[in-house]
């Protein structure tokens, strides 16, 4: 299950009449824990500042996320479902929050609706909001091997040559 982490950074951006302006980004990243998520910060961002700081990092509770092609804007969604408690026989109500990007408002809606259509039991959104992420980076794991320096050779190659020296 994925743990989301919304960070938050702050840095210097010069505007077009020559004045420095303090910009604020918020971004959701997928992450281990909150030392992770600031690492995966530092690594993803490239805002064209040089120096630029994590100002905040919160855990973010996440159902699931919706990504698709196109859209440009984050929407957070409040899904409510109620399920039987077995034990007692009541009904219990459930809620789960759910992220998408869309261009608009209704497309956010419409494309909810349209990942939730399996769903075997009844739901309701009960709340869509706009929100500030600008974007989304899922785990991705450690698919980049990092390139081994040219001044280092394999520990095989080395030994083998010590045998032949000797």
């Amino acid at each position: 299950m994925a743990s989301w982490y919304l960070g938050k950074i702050r840095y210097q951006k010069e505007e077009e009449s020559g004045k420095l302006k303090t910009t604020n980004e918020t971004y959701l990243v997928d992450a281990l824990s909150y030392t992770e998520a600031e690492a995966r910060l530092y690594k993803q961002i490239v805002t064209g500042a040089s120096d630029f700081t994590v100002s905040s990092i919160t855990r973010m509770r996440l159902a699931d996320l919706f990504t698709y092609e196109e859209g440009e804007k984050w929407f957070k969604a409040k899904v409510v479902y109620y399920s039987v408690d077995e034990k007692s026989g009541k009904e219990k109500k459930v809620v789960n929050y759910m992220l998408v990007n869309a261009e608009d408002i209704t497309q956010a809606l419409e494309r909810i609706t349209d990942s939730l259509r399996t769903m075997l039991i009844p739901y309701e959104t009960t709340d869509l909001n706009l929100t500030t992420i600008l974007d989304v980076f899922p785990y991705g794991g450690d698919s980049t091997e990092e390139e081994i320096p040219a001044n280092l050779r394999p520990l095989s190659e080395v030994l083998a040559e010590r045998a032949v020296a000797e």
